[in-house]
């Protein structure tokens, strides 16, 4: 996969799985499907100092990097590239729970319920 602009293509800075591509797919036909992607950001907050923010994205902004993923366009904020280069983003079903998991290498640490992180 390739994360693109308009001014140039870099290698992918983060992986984004299986599980994962086909969640962001059924999230977009399912709740929103005038969106024109789901956007990735890193947020200061959490009790670790970053976390992860997801929402569905109305306009692609210019300066956001984009990946496109069997239809779908994930809209990374170009402010979160530095703290996703190497992360691989998963998506999770257990008994009880399902939700977006992110692998990254550039963890210090992670609090105890694993919303925040810090590097």
């Amino acid at each position: 996969m390739t994360i693109t602009n308009e001014a140039q293509k870099i290698p992918s800075v983060l992986k984004v799985t299986d599980a994962a591509t086909a969640q962001l797919k059924k999230l977009i036909e399912n709740h929103s499907p005038k969106a024109v992607g789901i956007r990735l950001a890193v947020n200061e907050g959490g009790c670790n100092g970053l976390t992860y923010a997801m929402d569905f994205a109305e306009t692609k902004n210019a300066a956001d990097e984009v990946m496109e993923l069997d239809g779908v366009s994930l809209l990374i904020d170009p402010m979160a590239l530095i703290y996703l280069v190497g992360t691989e983003m998963d998506f999770i079903k257990e008994k009880l729970s399902s939700n977006f998991v992110f692998r990254n290498p550039n963890e210090s640490g992670r609090c105890g319920c694993g919303e925040s992180f810090n590097v």
